[in-house]
């Protein structure tokens, strides 16, 4: 029961967070645009409590997942999906922010591949990071070389690197430790598993 609430939940964000990243763009961006005509300025929302909002929001994202996991509504979504991610604009807010969403959480995780990467071999300075694509042929990249991600601490941010495979070890590691690892800039403990 509680793994299908937590793959309700997954399927969820995986659906919500990229509609709803695209719908506060596109709101902040008609909201600039309209306060450059309004001589009042924007309009503020009422306070509303935060604890509402988050309990809201857990509640329509768990809501989303189980619908969007149902064979009924299941075609409407990917109908949906199809569209946004054919709408000029739209598409590249949207399909970033959805594969960004899905390389974490979704069915196809992009950051399980930890590493570290030397970045300076004289000094021996060595960053950690995810190998995100072992094939750049399609960019017409110099053959040996693989993206990885490099994330910020203490940020969602992070650099994309294109690195040798020489300069690249793997770190024998689960994936999440080393992303909380990174994320808390090292402050994390580590689990022995």
């Amino acid at each position: 029961m509680f793994s299908r609430i937590i793959r309700y939940f997954i399927q969820g964000l995986v659906i919500t967070v990229p509609v709803a990243i695209t719908i506060i763009v596109f709101y902040k961006v008609i909201s600039w645009v309209g306060s450059l005509f309004s001589l009042f300025g924007t309009i503020v929302s009422p306070f509303i409590d935060p604890f509402i909002i988050l309990l809201i929001a857990v509640v329509l994202i768990l809501i989303m997942g189980m619908l969007g996991s149902s064979i009924i509504l299941k075609p409407m979504f990917s109908l949906f999906d199809s569209a946004l991610e054919h709408t000029p604009f739209v598409k590249t807010i949207y399909g970033s922010i959805k594969d960004l969403i899905a390389a974490f959480v979704g069915s196809k995780k992009r950051f399980n591949k930890p590493v570290l990467v030397t970045i300076n071999k004289e000094n021996s300075i060595k960053q950690l990071g995810f190998i995100t694509q072992e094939d750049l042929s399609e960019l017409h990249l110099q053959k040996g070389t693989v993206a990885v991600y490099i994330p910020m601490s203490y940020s969602l941010s992070g650099n994309l690197l294109i690195v040798p495979v020489n300069q690249v070890a793997v770190v024998e590691a689960s994936s999440s430790e080393v992303m909380k690892f990174i994320v808390s800039g090292g402050v994390t403990e580590l689990d022995e598993d």
